[in-house]
């Protein structure tokens, strides 16, 4: 029966190791291609000269740009020849087809082959694209896309730097109209420490599989992990829902879309640790197997996931990063240390006799 369970915990344990590298790139693609972090960070200053109704705002970690419109009247987006790109507007957002950065700005990359209808100077081709007010896109103008650092920062890694201060224009009407913003390089933290911090913390957590199940003990440790759980779930299904907000997510609706098609795994495995915390908080039958999955699942889709944050300065949430790589690290603690607890109680449970026959 032991046999059975660890092979059936190992055989889980390698299919979600296993998916999590083939829906890697999905989940980290949110958004088309939200980061995961970042080093550096965009900020807006505002728009000038301001316009009631008009606000522009940073999301997905500085990926992205989002524009909301509720002035009444058609604001239009300028591409990178001086040509209409956007439209947002009373009827709806609107793109260009005729200019290039609606093709160069579908990834943060601006990597996109552009076809041969995009000539900047032709008169504009609108294509609806969505109802409401809000557009978010990428813009080239706010990001730093080189493969190497700016000279400042290859100088002295370990201080701040303004990279640049920024604009993209607008047009209201005949108006001009401007967004200004900066760009900046922020340290990254020391990755090294997380780790360690980490990988101490998971072990201490381990070790409470090394306490006698069928001892007084082991039902208090048992609690123990079910608790762990508890708080490691919780974790897991609030750093997602922090995703989505820096995504700019308006509304429950907005939220739940945003969850289910780009966070789906982290939000299962978040609540499925959260059902696991209780049934090992009940003491019900198989719970060392419970837990050990559980734990795996946590560890991989909500923890290893995300830890690309121990290495970033900018956190995909709205809240300091230094609370994001917490969030990350009690993740990893909790599921891998319940992993290996939950195995190393399933090792030690005593065998069942195989009956013999005359």
């Amino acid at each position: 029966m032991i046999r059975t369970l660890l092979a059936r915990a190992g055989l889980v344990a390698t299919a979600a190791f296993a998916a999590t590298l083939l829906t890697a790139a999905p989940a980290a693609a949110h958004g088309a291609d939200a980061p995961d972090g970042t080093d550096y960070r965009t900020r807006t200053t505002g728009v000038t000269p301001q316009r009631p109704g008009l606000e522009v705002r940073v999301v997905e970690a500085g990926a992205r740009l989002e524009l909301t419109n509720d002035t009444g009247r058609a604001i239009e987006v300028i591409g990178y020849s001086g040509e209409p790109y956007l439209r947002v507007g009373p009827d709806g957002v609107f793109e260009n087809s005729r200019s290039p950065a609606t093709y160069l700005n579908r990834t943060i990359a601006g990597d996109t082959t552009l076809p041969a209808e995009a000539d900047p100077a032709a008169p504009p081709t609108w294509r609806r694209i969505a109802d409401g007010s809000t557009v978010r896109w990428h813009d080239q103008r706010a990001l730093w896309q080189e493969s190497a650092p700016p000279a400042q920062v290859r100088a002295a890694p370990d201080q701040e730097h303004r990279v640049r201060d920024w604009t993209i224009p607008l047009r209201d009407g005949a108006d001009p109209v401007t967004i200004g913003g900066t760009l900046d390089w922020v340290p990254p933290p020391d990755a090294y420490t997380w780790w360690a911090v980490t990988i101490v913390g998971l072990l201490a957590v381990g070790a409470l599989g090394l306490v006698a199940a069928a001892a007084p003990a082991g039902g208090r440790a048992l609690s123990a992990l079910g608790a762990l759980l508890l708080v490691g779930g919780a974790l897991a299904v609030g750093y997602p829902v922090g995703r989505e907000l820096d995504a700019g997510a308006h509304g429950v609706g907005g939220m739940l879309v945003g969850l289910l098609s780009g966070q789906i795994w982290s939000l299962l495995t978040g609540l499925g640790a959260i059902a696991a915390g209780w049934y090992a908080l009940s003491r019900r039958p198989a719970a060392d197997f419970v837990v050990a999955l559980a734990g795996a699942c946590l560890a991989l889709f909500a923890g290893v996931a995300n830890a690309a944050v121990f290495a970033r300065s900018v956190a995909p949430v709205p809240w300091p990063p230094e609370i994001a790589r917490v969030m990350v690290a009690l993740v990893l603690i909790t599921g891998t240390g319940a992993t290996l607890a939950g195995v190393l109680r399933l090792h030690a449970a005593p065998k069942t006799p195989t009956p013999t026959h005359p």
